[in-house]
């Protein structure tokens, strides 16, 4: 049967929802219509012979800038999948009042067919496309990692735009995703992965939201599948399992399916990934040859956290999860997503769920524009005052009839100052919680929206269009 396009799937979830909004004649178009995209194909010699390489930067909304996006290297990337995926990032950015319009990019591109020696002269000369029309810079475009891409990408990036713009006092900042040692920020690596960790503990704080789901009861000892071990599945499978008590049963990958009802080692499975290639032969794990069919697994929270498309019409009525959380960008397609929704199966949807990547972001843009770690100002200050205060109370105590003494552990975990990577954790987990609450607010108290997702969408095209209302539009 025919699937809707992703673009397709994304317009028509936004056009959902602006139509039960009051929004002034044309704004609904002028939100939805993508502002522009540039094709580029450049070649670059390697190997003897001169090799052409496609790629693509779409500029979906300037409502705010920079606008901001990641770019992803896969041989999948087209024109269509990259204007979807700014969409996404222009309502995502609105939803978590992240001060960007939506930016997207991406390079045809097998990474696995190229030394990184080859992959660096292929990105450095992407760099020079994007920079010379103004596609890559710290006030206009800030391009970071996605599928295919990382934290080496970015730091080639921005040395290329660095040797292109000398007198930049900015420079580093117009990438993200960086090495810390160029710039990054302590927490970004994880950011997507811990801020669907948040998302789910918020979710799971309101009885209401969980009563819709058909749930009980706190994250652990909940079963989990997910789908997709990378950076992103990789880091929420290990927070929930260890930090939240979560049983990861099911983890499908590319070249099959592992699946354990009493849980799986993530970090032990991710090494045997790393070192086998794949999942297959994974000790204390039944496999099943590559395939989606995991998806329909029984559990109680299922997380896709690969590509777009892959809970569709067809496998959204098998789907045995009560909530599903999606880790990727655009894993529902319309249509599956209406099945979900009529079967009672509750989506938090990627435009809240993921929006950990470009919420640390942010973080790592102010530092770089600030020029000074989080936290360098105030961390030994706070110590300080933590310090008279314990030094105060046992004072008291000393003084006092009744003798007492402070909890093990209490005084050195009070009086130490918080470092980046705990203020990036503790604005990640502000952010979520309260961006959730705004999309709660429209879900319970707006009878015409009956999902997550078109609260979401709501929440985003309500900020939007008062940002064209200020500017006059």
């Amino acid at each position: 049967m025919n699937q809707p396009s992703f673009r397709d799937s994304v317009d028509r979830m936004f056009t959902h929802a602006a139509s039960l909004m009051d929004l002034p004649p044309g704004l609904e178009e002028k939100i939805r219509v993508c502002n522009s995209t540039y094709t580029v194909r450049f070649g670059v010699r390697l190997r003897g012979a001169i090799h052409t390489f496609t790629g693509y930067r779409s500029v979906h909304s300037e409502h705010m800038e920079p606008v901001k996006g990641g770019i992803r290297y896969a041989m999948a990337v087209n024109q269509d999948e990259v204007e979807a995926l700014a969409a996404l990032m222009t309502y995502k950015c609105a939803l978590v009042e992240v001060p960007f319009g939506g930016s997207k990019g991406g390079l045809r591109i097998n990474p696995r067919d190229w030394n990184e020696d080859e992959l660096e002269r292929i990105t450095r000369r992407f760099t020079y496309e994007l920079s010379r029309r103004s596609l890559i810079s710290p006030s206009q475009n800030v391009p970071a990692p996605d599928m295919g891409t990382g934290e080496r990408e970015m730091a080639w990036m921005a040395d290329a735009y660095k040797r292109l713009h000398p007198d930049d006092i900015n420079a580093k900042a117009c990438v993200t995703g960086k090495p810390v040692t160029i710039g990054g920020i302590q927490g970004r690596v994880e950011a997507t992965g811990r801020g669907i960790q948040y998302a789910l503990r918020e979710f799971f704080r309101h009885p209401e939201a969980l009563k819709r789901a058909g749930i009980s009861g706190d994250l652990s000892g909940k079963r989990v599948v997910v789908q997709g071990l990378g950076n992103v599945g990789y880091h929420v499978a290990k927070f929930l399992q260890e930090e939240d008590g979560c049983a990861i049963v099911t983890v499908v990958e590319y070249n099959g399916t592992v699946h354990n009802p009493d849980g799986l080692d993530v970090e032990a499975l991710k090494t045997h990934i790393r070192e086998t290639g794949g999942v297959e032969n994974f000790p204390g794990a039944s496999f099943r040859p590559a395939g989606l069919e995991g998806l329909e697994d029984d559990c109680d929270i299922l997380i896709p956290a690969a590509v777009e498309s892959v809970i569709t019409q067809e496998n959204a009525p098998r789907i045995r999860a009560r909530l599903v959380i999606e880790a990727a960008n655009g894993p529902t397609t319309s249509e599956g997503d209406q099945i979900l929704k009529d079967r009672g199966i509750v989506v938090i949807p990627d435009m809240f769920a993921n929006a950990g990547g470009v919420t640390v972001s942010y973080f790592e843009w102010v530092k770089n524009l600030s020029q000074i770690s989080l936290g360098r100002l105030e961390r030994r200050h706070e110590e300080a005052r933590n310090r008279l205060l314990v030094a105060e109370i046992e004072r008291l105590s000393a003084a006092s009839e009744v003798k007492w003494s402070l909890s093990d552990g209490f005084k050195e975990a009070y009086m130490r100052g918080a470092d980046e990577l705990q203020l990036v954790r503790s604005g990640l987990d502000d952010t979520m919680r309260e961006s959730y609450m705004k999309m709660q607010e429209v879900w319970f108290g707006n009878d015409r929206v009956d999902d997550l997702r078109t609260a979401a969408f709501v929440v985003a095209i309500r900020r939007i269009a008062k940002v064209y209302g200020s500017l006059g539009l």
